[in-house]
């Protein structure tokens, strides 16, 4: 027997259509049966690699007897988080609000239009650690309903109100290089010196703040030193760590302790794609072995396991294997030696950290470096290990996988992907991102507007949000100055347009859900806008990168007009809160740099197609935080930045300009990698 949510397009709602619960999917027809009913929604939002979900599920909605009491209580909505964002942001929000906290599952409880008067998030199936046990919720919550109904409605109001009200920061102008230079300096202050990264456990990857801290250490700021410091020990600790999946690649979600010892083990696409792109930049900055073999690690991890048939890239792995979190992952000083024999298995055990008493659980470790192997003499016996034991786990149970493709994060996968690829003489991967944008152009782009999700080739309901606009336009500009194809331009430049007219409120601020067929349910809370980042980042700085680049490709006004306002609320919080608005920061300096834009003209065939390819490398080398490439024939090309540019002395040329205004054009590698910041890698 199965429920409603059988044919939905989501995994995470499949792993529920055989419970007892009559679940429904968000949507009008849940709201309509609840009026009927005269009965509240009882929404429970979660996500396929959520270990918590997942205990939730077993604990409670297996359960014939709690099953029962919800169906004859409420109206039951079960919501893919990663699928319908805007729901999770709304009434995340009014869980925030209600209990001090929030986190996954999330249930919250509505008025038959869809006020929130009750949240939460995991409750257990006994009252556990001062938590009331699931039933005790579902009969207060039924009994208030049904006794005391004016108060529950008007809490419902007085919540909803609330939420509607909202302030973002108040609006500024873009953030500019003091102020730049002084979020460096709180960055610092919150380093944590010993372990790496900021703030205490847990610890998110992150990648967002390394990033901007990357520009801004490009730049001739008196605080770029200091930034290149930050972000290199962060991302030296974190590549060492038990986070970073040393057998295999891959980032895990987070560090539950303040070492990076213990991942939560889910891994994500969002945050690998983004630590990629991250190392690969960091190599490029400074010339660290280490950022480059990430890089490339992290983009092989993502083709190997989170790759899809269609081409694009899968959401996420889970935490648990066979509902024990992490299993595929640890070893024993005893399973070592199973593995390796006598004299590689204690080395092994050493050199990863896998002790007697264990680092995890039951006397079983996660892996970590604790030296750096790879520039020793032990690097090819290492290699020889790792390869052992990659197979050996290769055996073990694996971990399911979320196969849906979210358009945001494929998105940021094309931007590592095109960018690896082209850095590293790796065509594969640039071959990679090109298949993930025709995926997204031809499935997820309907009538000219985005999915938010896909699955075995089928776009699902779900509309895109303005993250989804933001990181698919800058994976697509991104691919469009690693090939010089303009189609990748164009077909940003279609999007980036629908974020003008559908994301941008009356006052011209962005959105971060479209105005375009509004959701009745969420409207009476207020159309979210949140300038801060979460794992990924937010939707009005994704939206300000793309904007900025194609306005630098473009000189289009309106489109860096929007990415400047946008950036007004990430200098109101630059000062107190830089780490929750890395992406904004970092597009903050490529705004203080110009954008450079960088014209590359030449044949793409005969004999000056090595000339104009080796001046096209020297700009895809440049570290300059605001460096936008584009390659064509010049003069008749259609992109602006383009037109008028042609060969110099009857050789391919390099256009280094800001605004549209040009230095002279060079002919030479060496000049052109002195225009854009070339460092030490390459």
């Amino acid at each position: 027997m199965v429920n409603r949510l059988a044919s939905s397009t989501s995994p995470y709602l499949q792993q529920h259509a055989e419970n007892p619960v009559d679940w429904w999917e968000w949507g009008d027809d849940a709201f309509a049966e609840a009026r009927r009913r005269d009965v509240p929604l009882l929404l429970s939002v979660g996500y396929a690699a959520c270990h918590w979900c997942h205990v939730m599920a077993h604990e409670s909605f297996e359960d014939d007897a709690t099953a029962a009491e919800m169906n004859a209580g409420f109206v039951n909505v079960k919501v893919d988080r990663e699928a319908r964002p805007d729901v999770d942001a709304a009434y995340m929000a009014a869980t925030t609000a209600l209990t001090g906290h929030g986190g996954w599952p999330m249930t919250v409880f509505l008025t038959p239009d869809g006020r929130p008067f009750h949240a939460g998030t995991y409750y257990p199936p006994e009252p556990r650690h001062g938590s009331p046990s699931f039933t005790q919720v579902l009969d207060a919550v039924g009994q208030a309903w049904r006794d005391r109904r004016g108060e529950v409605e008007g809490a419902g109001s007085r919540i909803t109100e609330a939420l509607a009200s909202r302030q973002v920061p108040a609006g500024h102008a873009p953030p500019e290089a003091d102020r730049l230079s002084r979020a460096v300096q709180v960055l610092a202050r919150d380093e944590d010196a010993r372990f790496g990264g900021f703030g205490t456990a847990p610890k998110f990857p992150p990648s967002m703040v390394c990033e901007f801290l990357l520009r801004h250490g490009a730049t001739t700021a008196p605080t770029a030193e200091q930034a290149v410091g930050l972000a290199s020990r962060t991302l030296t600790a974190m590549a060492r760590s038990g986070t970073y999946d040393q057998v295999a690649g891959g980032f895990a979600r987070y560090s539950v302790d303040a070492a990076w010892v213990v991942p939560h083990f889910e891994k994500m696409l969002y945050d690998n794609a983004l630590l990629a792109r991250v190392y690969l930049h960091w190599w490029r900055l400074t010339g660290s072995g280490t950022g480059r073999r990430v890089a490339e690690e992290t983009c092989d991890w993502m083709l190997a396991v989170l790759g899809t048939p269609e081409g694009g890239f899968a959401s996420s792995l889970d935490a648990d294997t066979d509902g024990v979190e992490g299993s595929t992952y640890v070893w024993t000083p005893a399973g070592l030696v199973d593995v390796l024999g006598p004299d590689d298995g204690p080395w092994a055990a050493e050199l990863l950290a896998v002790t007697d008493a264990g680092t995890f659980e039951h006397g079983s470790s996660t892996a970590q470096l604790t030296r750096d192997v790879w520039d020793t003499e032990d690097a090819d016996r290492w290699v020889a290990v790792r390869d052992r034991l990659r197979e050996k786990r290769s055996g073990r149970a694996q971990p399911g996988r979320d196969d849906k493709v979210v358009a945001a994060w494929n998105g940021l996968a094309i931007a590592a992907l095109a960018e690896t690829g082209a850095l590293c003489g790796r065509d594969d991967l640039v071959r990679a991102a090109v298949r993930a944008a025709e995926l997204l152009v031809s499935v997820h782009v309907e009538d000219g507007r985005l999915r938010r999700v896909s699955r075995d080739g089928l776009a699902g309901r779900p509309g895109g949000v303005l993250e989804d606009y933001g990181d698919v336009g800058e994976g697509l500009l991104a691919l469009h100055a690693v090939t010089g194809d303009q189609r990748w331009a164009r077909r940003a430049g279609e999007l980036l347009d629908v974020v003008l007219t559908d994301f941008t409120d009356h006052g011209g601020d962005l959105c971060d859900t479209s105005t375009v067929a509004p959701d009745e349910a969420l409207a009476a809370l207020g159309r979210p806008r949140d300038p801060t980042d979460n794992a990924y980042p937010a939707g009005s700085s994704a939206a300000a990168g793309a904007l900025l680049t194609y306005a630098a490709l473009t000189g289009s006004s309106p489109h860096r007009d929007a990415a400047e306002r946008a950036l007004g609320a990430v200098a109101a919080l630059a000062d107190s809160a830089p780490r929750f608005v890395g992406w904004g920061l970092a597009v903050a300096e490529a705004l203080v740099d110009g954008p450079r834009e960088v014209a590359v003209v030449g044949p793409n065939d005969g004999p000056s197609l090595e000339a104009t390819g080796a001046l096209h490398a020297a700009a895809l080398r440049g570290t300059a935080p605001g460096l936008v490439v584009a390659r064509g024939r010049g003069d008749d090309d259609g992109l602006p930045l383009l037109r008028g540019r042609g060969l110099v002395g009857g050789r391919p040329a390099a256009y280094v300009c800001r605004g549209f205004v040009c230095d002279a054009p060079t002919t030479e590698v060496g000049e052109l990698g002195a225009a854009v910041g070339v460092v030490l890698a390459g």
